[in-house]
């Protein structure tokens, strides 16, 4: 279980999260929901370990995550920012590959297993054929998928690696944090990506944690969401409890038809007016 309980997180003296709890349940796909500038990037690293709370506590299984080694966290937490910008060419394989550096010592190449770790994580969101393609060649929903595939290598245990409670390892719940993904993409791929993940939840037992200004992506692909505003948690809950045309409207000022769509299987979001 990921948690941050109370935290309250400042950049310089402007405060933007104000005593938020948050608990991302094992296997879950939890959504958070908010306008811009309400917090949801900054929420999503502090759960990371990216960033540390100024007051509050962020934990995985009851550890504080800021007492772990950052190769630990990042073997069990792996996150798939908004935008991928590389400073070199590389090749798809390669951008996997980079998933492998928590399992690697200093100074150490990856070998014949990080290779098959990361053409499995290609194969598992559907990139393999891409994996001598140039990163910088693909669409924006193959460079997306490619990016969680070298997330998804970041999981797979190096050989003989053996377990402690001090590093778990593989046995343990694996987190996939995921900032804005479908923020650039057209509806085509929209669509594959909100599949990709339910399958990857579904399949490998990953607990997913969406931060995301799309009502109607959070609706199709989460089970919980947290709405955030002004650095505060407005709601959370069962996504069907919480995400309500009084929520839109406390939200985002908007008033929008909210109901369940038969066809979809799911609530859809149609914004009708601005207040």
């Amino acid at each position: 279980m990921l948690q941050a309980a109370d935290v309250s997180f400042a950049y310089r003296q402007d405060l933007v999260l104000r005593e938020v709890s948050v608990t991302a349940a094992r296997g879950t796909l939890l959504g958070i929901l908010g306008p811009n500038g309400s917090g949801k990037t900054t929420l999503l690293r502090l759960l990371a370990g990216l960033l540390r709370p100024a007051s509050g506590r962020v934990t995985i299984d009851g550890q504080d995550l800021g007492a772990l080694p950052r190769h630990v966290v990042a073997r069990r937490l792996a996150v798939v920012p908004q935008e991928t910008h590389l400073a070199f060419e590389f090749s798809v394989l390669e951008v996997a590959l980079m998933g492998r550096y928590p399992h690697l010592g200093a100074f150490e190449l990856e070998g014949p297993h990080d290779v098959q770790v990361a053409r499995d994580a290609l194969a598992a969101t559907g990139t393999l054929s891409l994996a001598d393609r140039p990163f910088d060649t693909l669409s924006g929903g193959e460079k997306q998928r490619v990016v969680i595939a070298s997330a998804l290598a970041q999981f797979a245990p190096a050989p003989g690696t053996s377990r402690t409670r001090r590093d778990p390892g593989p046995a343990q719940p694996q987190v996939l944090l995921l900032d804005e993904p479908t923020a650039s993409l057209d509806l085509h791929y929209q669509l594959e990506v909100a599949s990709l993940l339910r399958q990857l939840n579904a399949e490998r037992g990953l607990t997913i944690v969406v931060s995301t200004h799309d009502l109607n992506f959070a609706a199709a692909v989460c089970r919980e969401l947290v709405l955030l505003r002004d650095g505060c948690v407005l709601a959370s809950g069962a996504t069907t409890d919480v995400l309500t045309a009084r929520a839109v409207r406390d939200l985002y000022g908007v008033e929008a038809d909210v109901r369940h769509h038969d066809r979809a299987g799911h609530l859809t979001v149609v914004p009708l007016a601005h207040r």
